[in-house]
């Protein structure tokens, strides 16, 4: 087994549903470790980087409003999962992306819908898809000292303020 890590956010809608606890205790189910977590309001830039592959399609600007939260809470719950086979445990657990697709009793068939006023996929939790999506997605959402585990290689810059940032 492979060691890899997850970017899991907890959308606005599972926020806005008080879903935070059961959607991380069914996540436990798989005996991974959390190493990095916050809560946030997603800026719009970081919400058009994290969907940059979608962008030009025509339900771009709707996701970016789903996320940012213009249509629940303004907040999101961004947590790291590490561990052995993580992608496929969580992906496993979240079921597919479209709601009415997803099985029944995976977070996204329970408490997911999609919304007939804007056909956004309200469903509730972002689990990263590769390793490579992983990689850049927990780049773009945490600072390495965010996390309690190194898990990408670093470098120091020595600007104004000496910090840790991604190698």
């Amino acid at each position: 087994m492979e060691i890899q890590q997850s970017l899991v956010i907890i959308k606005p809608d599972g926020l806005i549903k008080s879903l935070t606890g059961n959607i991380i205790s069914v996540l436990s189910e798989t005996k991974l470790k959390i190493v990095g977590a916050k809560i946030l309001k997603v800026p719009r830039e970081l919400a058009e980087k994290h969907y940059g592959e979608h962008k030009g399609k025509p339900f771009f600007e709707e996701i970016i409003k789903y996320i940012t939260g213009k249509y629940h809470t303004d907040r999101v719950l961004a947590l790291v999962y590490h561990g052995e086979n993580t992608i496929n445990k969580i992906r496993k657990l979240a079921g597919s992306t479209n709601p009415e697709e997803a099985n029944p009793v995976s977070i996204r068939g329970k408490y997911g819908r999609i919304n007939s006023k804007t056909s956004v996929f309200e469903n509730v939790i972002h689990a990263s898809d590769s390793k490579e999506t992983a990689e850049r997605e927990i780049k773009l959402w945490f600072s390495p000292d965010q996390l309690t585990e190194l898990i990408y290689p670093i470098t120091t810059e020595n600007k104004k303020i000496e910090r840790v940032v991604w190698k």
